[in-house]
């Protein structure tokens, strides 16, 4: 005779899957009505130099090439010699931070010289002000994804600065399957700098008897580390693993890391954090509610209570989290509205364009 509690277990697998049917069947029906944006096509040959971030990497370099004349690949180690080889019309690239030599700004003024073009994407700002407000002169186009840098390189010197907001590759955050190692209640991926920490520690008695994920560095500063440790793994996750645990969660919170100057950031022109990090895009494109804490361009993006949700204090995010566990179907409304805004607006397909104009008018002015 079957046990009750091995019924109990097939009707939570059954309920489970269906769930899961449910979802990824509403999502495959979505994906099929978006129409992806028309691709313009720029005379153009790119030298591409990668930051290591596999995402924004993946997803630039994937709408880059199919736009643009002609894209080349290199490492930030190979930039000069690739650059005077192929002689392309601009070299781009990203961010320009941590895994870049150290005599970086003497190879772009020597390509400069050389009449080749240079442009910077910054999407690190503003926390590495320190290092970002020297680079940004080396270079003839910098872009940056945060609104309070826009003046600030400009006030510096560098003579053409663009804000461009990040986006996301949706050939990899999207709407998949999330077996039982990947699901949650609530979810939250990211290092711990100290308002994440502080913000857990705060959350701590909500979370007590809830499926919670905390993936990341340094979750060791929690104060109350011990009562949390069993939802937290310590350590880098890749992006294939990290589009499981959103797809697999119910709620993803998202919290942007803060913006003092301090053994987190190299902020020590104390700029204020104004616009929205990747994350967010991303976790929308799975098509799982959000949460996040509001930035200054939020509103730009997303309809907050429409296509993603909103927090301003521990206890508002308490309410809403409780609220979202009560309630499926509004959340799973939310979610769906949330992948369809992302992925009618915000791919690197739809950024890309933006960019590349600005690259296209200049470069046809400097052949005339």
């Amino acid at each position: 005779m079957v046990s009750l509690a091995r019924r109990a277990g097939h009707l939570e697998g059954y309920q489970s899957g269906y769930r899961e049917g449910y979802r990824l069947g509403g999502y495959q029906a979505l994906l099929e009505r978006i129409a992806g944006p028309a691709l313009p096509s720029y005379d153009l040959k790119v030298v591409y130099i990668p930051q290591g971030f596999e995402s924004i990497d993946d997803g630039i370099i994937s709408g880059l090439r199919a736009m643009v004349r002609e894209l080349i690949i290199g490492t930030p180690g190979s930039i000069t010699e690739l650059a005077l080889r192929e002689q392309p019309d601009v070299v781009l690239i990203l961010n320009g931070l941590h895994v870049f030599p150290d005599h970086f700004e003497l190879q772009m003024q020597q390509l400069r010289e050389r009449g080749i073009r240079t442009a910077i994407w910054f999407v690190d700002d503003p926390y590495f002000t320190e290092d970002t407000s020297r680079l940004c002169l080396h270079f003839d186009y910098v872009f940056t994804h945060e609104l309070s840098c826009v003046e600030l390189y400009r006030q510096r010197g560098a003579r053409q600065v663009h804000y461009l907001p990040l986006a996301v590759h949706p050939e990899l955050f999207r709407p998949v399957h999330a077996g039982p190692a990947y699901q949650s209640d609530i979810c939250f991926i990211g290092n711990a700098f100290r308002n994440r920490a502080a913000l857990f520690d705060a959350l701590a008695p909500f979370l007590k008897g809830k499926k919670v994920r905390i993936i990341g560095g340094f979750w060791q500063r929690l104060a109350r580390y011990k009562e949390l440790s069993p939802f937290v793994y310590s350590g880098f996750i890749p992006p294939a693993e990290t589009v499981k645990f959103y797809n697999g969660a119910k709620m993803v919170i998202n919290l942007h890391r803060p913006c003092e100057y301090g053994e987190d950031n190299r902020n020590s022109l104390h700029i204020a954090g104004r616009s929205i990090n990747p994350r967010t895009f991303e976790i929308n494109a799975c098509g799982t509610l959000q949460i996040t804490d509001v930035r200054e361009d939020l509103s730009v993006y997303y309809t907050p209570g429409v296509d993603i949700e909103t927090f301003g204090s521990v206890q508002e995010l308490k309410n809403k989290l409780a609220y979202y566990l009560a309630h499926e179907e509004h959340r799973r409304s939310i979610a769906m509205k949330g992948l369809e805004t992302t992925l009618s607006r915000h791919t690197y397909a739809h950024r890309l364009p933006r960019l590349l104009d600005i690259l296209s008018v200049q470069e046809a002015a400097a052949r005339k």
